[in-house]
């Protein structure tokens, strides 16, 4: 079906007039001299035809190039059938965090030692792209939390960002409060049965502005599921220690991250290295999608290049009309030129001043 995806744009039709009627005449501020025998020279300069033109076909060509501009900008475009999209999922959310301690390479991906962040990117990251139908976001969070991704059906645009979240971008320190309060803050306004977040850390609350537990308890009025997952290799295990001689892995609130899921009807996983995230993973993958409204699409081809390119084509010719007219004359006549020659030129206009 075709149609105009701005048909009100038609309305600016006779803005051209308007403004002819409304503006003064433009004064150059220039004596004018006036020529007795201007109709002559006219003639002999060839443009003797367009003058003697009616008014209406004389503008028919900027009337047409005004009428293509409009059609292109109302932006037509041919509608197929309707297509259904797939929105059965669920609105998850993925809160990752990016504090400094997520630096620490106690973790292991492929027989190497990684960093905790690049492990959840890996994994993680494949997790959201096998969320299909589902709308997922990304919220990074440090010392503050921002929304790195809103809630989209566009998955892989998602695992994009999240393979470009850096260490320290939110700030060194961990706000799991906000994370959740910002991620209550997107899903409140999406149905109560599909409202889920994840979120991943290694450490305890120590900054922000809102306390971890009252985010839960507010998350869990709104019926906001959180799954939690602590992250981090357990205190003793042999690797690097941190710069104080201790491990990372002793910050992390195991009790807390127990309680924000408690409250909330979710659930806490424990990744003490790759395999253990690799199989919470897949404990989430079974997450039951919620029937939400069916939603339809229709696919929609841009016409606009078409009246667009006829616009441009007409101005060229119009450019070239203007300029140069012998041209023109001798590519469609095929004859050498309907212009008077020097000599002709220099005969009349003696004759004029004769007549004078």
């Amino acid at each position: 079906m075709f149609e105009f995806a701005w048909p009100w744009l038609f309305a600016l039709l006779p803005l051209p007039w308007l403004l002819r009627i409304v503006l003064p005449v433009a004064d150059s501020g220039e004596a004018a001299l006036k020529v007795s025998f201007l109709s002559e020279l006219e003639g002999l300069a060839g443009r003797r035809a367009r003058a003697n033109l009616p008014a209406w076909r004389q503008m028919a060509p900027f009337l047409l190039l005004w009428l293509l501009l409009l059609t292109a900008a109302a932006r037509p475009q041919w509608l197929g059938n309707p297509l259904p999209i797939a929105a059965s999922g669920r609105d998850l959310l993925l809160a990752v965090d990016v504090s400094g301690s997520m630096d620490y390479p106690d973790m292991q991906w492929e027989d190497d030692d990684v960093s905790r962040l690049t492990l959840v990117k890996h994994l993680l990251g494949d997790f959201i792209v096998s969320r299909e139908g589902d709308r997922v976001g990304l919220i990074l969070f440090g010392s503050r939390a921002y929304v790195q991704a809103p809630l989209t059906f566009d998955r892989h645009t998602v695992r994009v960002w999240l393979d470009e979240a850096r260490i320290g971008i939110a700030g060194k320190n961990t706000a799991i409060g906000d994370a959740i309060g910002l991620a209550l803050k997107r899903l409140r306004q999406r149905p109560a049965q599909s409202r889920v977040l994840i979120l991943v850390t290694d450490g305890a609350n120590n900054a922000g502005e809102i306390d971890p537990r009252t985010a839960a308890r507010l998350a869990a009025g709104e019926g906001v599921k959180i799954y939690t997952i602590g992250l981090g290799a357990d205190p003793n295990a042999n690797g690097a220690l941190g710069m104080l001689g201790l491990s990372p892995s002793l910050d992390l609130d195991e009790p807390g991250l127990k309680e924000i899921a408690d409250l909330t009807g979710g659930k806490y996983f424990r990744a003490r290295d790759g395999q253990q995230l690799q199989k919470i993973k897949q404990t989430l993958d079974k997450l039951e999608p919620v029937a939400q409204q069916p939603t339809q699409a229709r696919p929609a081809q841009p016409l606009y290049p078409w009246p667009l390119a006829g616009s441009v084509l007409l101005s060229l010719l119009l450019v070239v009309r203007e300029r140069w007219p012998n041209t023109l004359v001798q590519r469609f006549f095929k004859q050498k030129t309907f212009l008077p020659s020097n000599q002709q030129w220099r005969q009349r206009l003696k004759r004029l001043r004769r007549r004078r």
